[in-house]
């Protein structure tokens, strides 16, 4: 067995990388989506059309498209793929799995309600040929704050439902930890701003420049200071309690492959260095496309690393 073999698969491993991406997947979705709420309504009270915002179009198709994706991977991954419609019919409220499916079904449906919302202005065109369809958009908008406040609360249960999902396997007394849900939340809002922005300047064609991709980048700051604090919080939690939670920490930090990912790719690559980018590069070059590009890539991998690092360094020791 090769060495990477060794690390990706061992005696106490019961989920493997098909739950990290789908973790990292809801997260992006879950975070691009409580972005574009904001954003749309900053604009919205400034009196700009949020439909022309590079953030609220990037949010637009990374929200819809990054949770289906990680669901349909979920299914893949199944034993028995094919029944996976037993899921969303025979609902068990004992089981994780069972509520996160919920989760992520009213949240589908309540963000296709927002796009046609936030989009309603080019839906117009529609008018001669769908007036009832336009009809139907126009009263959702009137409906807009109710349904943002509903779709924004459904994002933080499904992005703190990534680290809940992690409970279910009992006896990892580093998966069993209260902070989890919060620090996939926070990460997951991390890694949202920074594909909407890719998504904003690659498929929609903005600046960097531009006002409203501006204030979500330097939203970034608070999210990333946040989220240090909690994977601190997290491993002096795992210390405090001893035992086997305390094996837990030091195994997963001192030393070896994932404790290399851990402190080279979350830490440094996905928090450090975007941060440095930010703080001391001069505004001209901080705003060019290439450094807004790299800081965002980072940031992504940096929490695609974390999902990865929690869920097979969890599972390295046993309670």
């Amino acid at each position: 067995m090769s060495n990477l073999d060794s690390v990706l698969h061992f005696d106490t491993l019961v989920w493997h990388w098909p739950i990290a991406i789908y973790l990292f997947l809801a997260g992006v979705s879950a975070g691009a989506t409580l972005v574009g709420i904001l954003t749309k309504r900053k604009l919205e009270n400034k009196g700009l059309p949020a439909h022309h915002s590079g953030i609220v179009q990037g949010a637009a198709a990374v929200g819809p498209l990054a949770i289906m994706v990680g669901l349909m991977l979920l299914v893949l991954d199944l034993t028995k793929p094919l029944e996976f419609w037993k899921i969303m019919v025979f609902y068990n409220p004992t089981s994780v799995m069972s509520l996160g499916v919920i989760a992520a079904s009213l949240y589908i449906g309540v963000l296709l309600v927002w796009l046609l919302i936030a989009f309603a202005g080019p839906l117009q065109k529609l008018d001669v040929a769908l007036p009832r369809f336009v009809k139907l958009v126009n009263w959702l908008c009137r409906q807009a704050r109710p349904i943002e406040n509903t779709l924004a609360l459904l994002a933080i249960i499904l992005g703190a439902y990534t680290g809940f999902l992690l409970s279910a396997l009992k006896g990892y007394p580093m998966l069993n930890n209260p902070i989890l849900p919060i620090l996939f939340l926070v990460s997951g809002v991390s890694s949202g701003i920074g594909a909407s922005i890719l998504m904003s300047l690659a498929l929609f064609k903005h600046k960097p420049t531009d006002e409203d991709i501006h204030y979500v980048h330097h939203l970034e700051t608070p999210v990333v200071i946040t989220e240090a604090f909690l994977l601190f919080a997290f491993f002096i939690g795992l210390a405090f309690a001893g035992g086997q939670s305390l094996v837990a920490a030091k195994v997963a930090l001192g030393g070896g492959f994932w404790s290399a990912i851990f402190w080279g790719l979350v830490v440094v690559g996905g928090m450090l260095v975007p941060a440095a980018l930010n703080r001391w590069l001069p505004e001209r070059i901080k705003q060019s496309n290439a450094i807004v590009v790299t800081s965002c890539l980072l940031t992504l991998v940096g929490v695609f690393a974390l999902r990865h690092f929690v869920l097979y360094a969890g599972q390295m020791t046993v309670a």
